[in-house]
């Protein structure tokens, strides 16, 4: 719960630090670098963490890197790009550049995506072997008290949300408190999709590409939603949009787990689960976004506030 709500919260603080005038690079980019490299680390720690205090492990990359890095808003991303939908009217170009900016979005967030992963595991291996040594001069795992103690607090960090919702200022509802409302619910399906499914096949794990390929075309139909050219929607309606958006999808989905599974399979293997995922992703881009779209049921420029 509470790696969650913080990865989020990171997600949502270095997508607004990135995003200024004359930027140099799309600002996905250095949430996915952060998060992946995030996950390269613990990667290199799990033994002794896992050692030490098994939960907190599994809280700090499938929660909290999970929550941070998000698959179905890069591949929003790039197929806005390749629409040439990014900005409100689109940018006075040919088609060619629509189709390297598609390109670029797509290669760069993989390549630094994967470069992260490697350079965190590679800092956090040489490492790995003192904080073991560590761990096993102390006293051991925590206690059972010291267990309940902290889901206890876990629970209630997640709880807060609620009440944040409604006491800090409306304007806070598109940013971030809305979406804090289904943080946990969004990283909990995923992480019970890979634990019920990813043991079913060795080469392609099911549980993160259902959640992958789920969130996508979830993320889909709320942008759909927001920009509908039928009329403006309420500000409560637009704030629970854009926090299903950010907050359910954007934890639902995942590219740090991604980028880690496509360092473990063979080479052929992961090509293949490389580009099944993207390609499924784009396909729900084009079927729910494109064909709204083209129906002119939907217009960019027209975005839900709170």
């Amino acid at each position: 719960m509470p790696s969650a709500v913080f990865g989020l919260l990171a997600r949502l603080g270095l997508d607004a630090l990135a995003t200024y005038p004359g930027q140099s690079i799309f600002p996905l980019a250095w949430v996915q670098a952060a998060g992946c490299f995030a996950m390269g680390g613990l990667l290199g720690l799990r033994e002794p963490i896992s050692e030490f205090y098994p939960e907190l492990y599994i809280a700090l990359t499938s929660g909290f890197c999970g929550s941070l890095t998000t698959f179905s808003s890069w591949q929003l991303d790039v197929f806005l790009a390749w629409s040439n939908k990014t900005t409100p009217g689109g940018y006075p170009r040919i088609w060619i550049y629509d189709i390297m900016d598609g390109l670029t979005r797509l290669l760069f967030t993989l390549a630094i995506s994967l470069a992260s992963l490697s350079f965190g595991y590679k800092i956090t291996t040489e490492t790995a072997p003192t904080l073991q040594r560590l761990v096993r001069k102390n006293k051991g795992p925590p206690s059972q008290l010291i267990h309940i103690i902290i889901s206890t607090i876990s629970v209630l960090i997640y709880a807060l949300t609620i009440p944040m919702y409604f006491v800090l200022s409306p304007s806070f509802r598109t940013k971030a408190t809305a979406a804090l409302l289904f943080s946990f619910p969004g990283a909990f399906l995923r992480y019970f999709l890979s634990v019920r499914l990813n043991k079913l096949h060795a080469t392609i794990p099911p549980g993160t590409l259902v959640a992958n390929t789920l969130g996508c075309f979830l993320l889909a139909a709320f942008h759909v939603l927001e920009r509908s050219s039928s009329g403006r929607i309420s500000g409560t309606s637009c704030a629970i949009l854009v926090g299903l958006s950010d907050g359910f999808c954007g934890c639902l989905t995942t590219v740090s787990t991604y980028a880690a599974e496509l360092r473990t399979l063979p080479r052929w293997k992961a090509w293949r689960y490389g580009l099944l995922s993207i390609v499924l992703g784009q396909i729900a881009m084009v079927l729910v976004v494109g064909s709204a779209e083209w129906s002119e049921a939907v217009h960019e420029s027209q975005t839900c506030t709170s």
